[in-house]
């Protein structure tokens, strides 16, 4: 130990390791006299555990550090990105490290130190990403630089601000301009550090009729600027946007700082896309930025460098006017946030921040040429090349005219279909995107809800692919997902408004209109005490959904039900899956409407048969009792005395009738026995009433799930073989009944009599016959007299 500590030159660090070896040769000489001491100290109830006797070791506490950042053994693991830190991400890890360290130094090297780290980063950003004579301001807050910036802006414009403050503010108020695709929140951060009213922000439309849809209108904010001119206010900055945060658009930068210059105003760009200005080519839309006023950068999520703050590069003279605003600082430690930064650009070197930049755009330009290959996806920000963003969403397309494409047969599908695209599309979207970040994580996608487009998403590798290490492989499997996942996306959305005709049609069924499900569709089942006014919860409905859910679930179809709540409602809903196949429809519908219906049914027959059962137990009381009444005027009082009853009975026996009662489920009431006595027979009673079915009876090839369209589009199914399909199942439904047939003939090939008493004379004759003539093998069984 002390040998290795020789060769550190640093006399601190030297120190350091000394102080600590001492220091641990205290602990253990006086370990046994402290463990004895805490035995004798009362341990006091306010110390948190953790902070009671002499501290954990440090084992321990990185331990407890461990279980904090992935959770304990027994939880299950979450799926989340885990960020790929590499060598480079070390760096910047060491650079927190090195600044506490560094903090501790004298004045005067810890200034020239700081100095040469911020020199250095800021000379180095604005020489890679085209920003000459340029100053930095580092911040963890990315809006953090964009508020500083407002308040330079400030300070430049209004000359007495300094001592006068708000007076000069009201007497002409100050006017910033979003962009009305800027990021959510942006404004109001903006007016709460400024300590603005909101009606001094203004957003600016993006073009509606030409050119992109996220881009500012140059036109229309140009007639904003000379209203507010006009009626006294200051046009002071414009926010503008070099890949806005949703889809990567870039504004006309270019014209924007025209306008700024012949107003006066301050321009400010932000946005993923001033990554390329790194890389050799650069879109002339996005080389415009290199003469704003001010732009914000995020290198961290670019490189892949955690823990790494933001940077604002902006151009100004006045170092006093900087320093009120806040981008400049005279304390080291605010200094040393360029420390990070400082280490990890020295590691990559500019070959290394170029690559992962061009990594990442070609990324970007690979996935966005393999969608434009694939059907049902629609590509959002195709025109943008420069963008390394791609935007997409799935979509039913029309049918058309092309005949070296063949379309999937659309069944029932009318132009209100094709008009309400979004709606049915925006559900089956967000599925998809879900199910391709489960499958792909590596990816980095996100799913993203835009006020015109839709539900869609969004693949930025700039801001993830450094991160999360995402390779050409991974679009390529990207790719692969989306086409397998696209069969049963087209197959749903061509069901769901088919289903829904189909429900609406069917008496009991409601269709239910839940925007939020991707699959077929949603149902409801109106039972007969059901209020559909009101939306508290319906016990009996919840009842009757429980058990039609089971029941469609032991279908074993490909199909997937599940029980929900109503949308916007407590009642209960059957949710149905997506489809992969040809479902039909008309029968899932009428299996619904059927099963529902007899699940009701058997329900209030359970509950009348409960109810009568309780009425004829009550009747059958009152029943014996009346029989014990009538039996002790028959026979007297003196036969109940035992002895004397005894001896009565010996010398006169009493003939008692037997008078006994049934009690019929079906019918409901109480019955004599007295002819079954008479004629040794049992009534059958009234023959229950049969199970409702539906009206429609299909059959299935052998193998076939339900809701299968067995006959539609299949060519090499002929109309010989679904004849001679047909004959085999008669020949199966003779062969299940050949045993009555055997007992049932009478005189005519093939008669199966349905009458019950018919049956019963003829079982009776040929059971005579075959005792008379035991000795045929086939017995000839007479015609009964009823039938002759």
């Amino acid at each position: 130990m002390d040998a290795s500590l020789e060769k550190i030159t640093d006399p601190t660090l030297a120190e350091m390791g000394k102080n600590l070896k001492e220091a641990m040769k205290m602990l253990e000489d006086s370990q046994r006299r402290t463990e004895e001491e805490n035995k004798k100290m009362p341990t006091s109830g306010d110390i948190p555990g953790p902070l009671q006797g002499s501290g954990q070791d440090m084992v321990s506490i990185l331990q407890l550090v461990q279980n904090l950042m992935h959770g304990d053994e027994d939880e299950e693991p979450q799926s989340c990105r885990i960020q790929n830190i590499g060598e480079q991400g070390h760096m910047a890890l060491l650079g927190h490290s090195l600044g506490a360290y560094i903090s501790t130094l004298d004045k005067e090297k810890l200034r020239k130190l700081t100095t040469r780290i911020l020199s250095d980063t800021t000379l180095w950003l604005c020489r890679i990403f085209r920003y000459e004579n340029g100053c930095a301001y580092f911040h963890e807050e990315e809006r953090e630089g964009l508020a500083k910036i407002c308040r330079l802006a400030i300070h430049s414009r209004y000359d007495d601000f300094v001592v006068d403050g708000f007076n000069v503010l009201y007497n002409k108020k100050p006017v910033i301009y979003l962009s009305a695709a800027a990021r959510p929140g942006l404004g109001q951060y903006l007016c709460n550090q400024l300590g603005l009213p909101f009606p001094c922000l203004c957003r600016v439309p993006c073009n509606t009729m030409f050119g992109s849809q996220h881009q500012m209108d140059v036109a229309f904010l140009e007639k904003m600027i000379k209203e507010d001119t006009e009626q006294g206010r200051q046009p002071l900055l414009l926010v503008a946007n070099a890949g806005t945060a949703a889809v990567g658009h870039t504004d006309k930068i270019g014209r924007l700082k025209e306008l700024c210059e012949k107003y006066g105003m301050w321009l400010h760009v932000e946005g993923v896309n001033l990554a390329t200005l790194a890389l050799g080519y650069v879109s002339s839309s996005v080389l415009a930025a290199t003469r704003c006023d001010s732009m914000t950068l995020t290198p961290g999520p670019w490189l892949g460098l955690p823990a790494v703050p933001a940077v604002t590069l902006y151009k100004h003279d006045d170092p006093a006017l900087t320093l009120v605003a806040g981008l400049t600082s005279n304390k080291p430690a605010d200094k040393l946030r360029a420390l990070p930064l400082w280490l990890s650009l020295q590691y990559l070197g500019l070959d290394g921040i170029v690559e992962r930049i061009k990594h990442a755009c070609q990324l970007g330009q690979r996935l966005q040429e393999s969608l434009k290959k694939v059907n049902h996806i629609r590509i959002l920000v195709e025109d943008e090349l420069s963008s390394p963003v791609v935007v997409f969403r799935f979509f039913q397309e029309l049918p058309g005219p092309n005949p070296g494409h063949k379309a999937a047969p659309v069944p029932n599908m009318g132009p209100s279909v094709v008009g309400q695209e979004r709606h049915s599309c925006d559900a089956l979207n967000r599925w998809l995107g879900e199910q391709l970040k489960q499958l792909v994580p590596s990816s980095g996608l996100t799913v993203m809800d835009l006020e015109v487009e839709g539900m869609c998403m969004r693949f930025s590798p700039l801001m993830t692919a450094a991160v999360l290490g995402t390779q050409g492989e991974d679009v390529d499997q990207l790719i692969a997902c989306i086409k397998s996942k696209l069969p049963v996306l087209t197959c749903t959305l061509q069901l769901r408004e088919e289903f829904k005709q189909e429900v609406e049609g069917t008496e009991g069924l409601l269709y239910v209109d839940d925007p939020n499900w991707p699959g077929i569709g949603v149902v409801r089942y109106e039972h007969a005490n059901d209020d559909k006014s009101c939306l508290k919860l319906d016990p009996e409905g919840e009842k009757i959904h429980a058990g039609l859910l089971k029941k469609l679930n032991e279908l074993e179809s490909d199909l997937t039900f599940k029980m929900g709540p109503e949308y916007k409602s407590m009642k209960s809903c059957i949710y149905i899956g997506m489809a992969s196949d040809d479902v039909d429809i008309s029968e899932l519908v009428e299996t619904i409407a059927v099963t529902a219906r007899e699940i009701e049914e058997n329900s209030r027959l359970l509950e009348n048969m409960t109810e009568v059962v309780r009425k004829g137990i009550q009747e059958a009381q009152v029943q014996l009792q009346k029989a014990n009444e009538e039996r002790l005027l028959e026979e007297g009082v003196l036969r109940q005395i035992p002895v004397v009853g005894s001896v009565l009975n010996w010398f006169s026996p009493v003939q008692a009738s037997r008078k006994g009662r049934t009690f019929n489920l079906t019918a409901g009431s109480l019955e004599s026995t007295e002819h079954t006595y008479v004629s040794k027979i049992q009534g059958t009673g009234v023959t229950p009433p049969p199970t409702p079915s539906g009206t429609r009876t299909r059959q299935r090839l052998p193998g076939q799930k339900p809701f299968k369209r067995s006959l539609r589009g299949s060519d090499a199914f002929s109309e010989t073989s679904s004849v001679s399909h047909i004959e085999d199942l008669e020949k199966m439904e003779q062969l299940s009944c050949g045993p009555e047939q055997d007992t049932l003939e009478v005189n005519s090939p093939g008669h199966c009599p349905r009458d019950p008493v018919l049956q019963a004379a003829g079982q009776t004759e040929a059971l005579q016959d075959r005792a008379q003539r035991p000795e045929d093998d086939c017995p000839q069984v007479e015609e009964p007299e009823s039938l002759r």
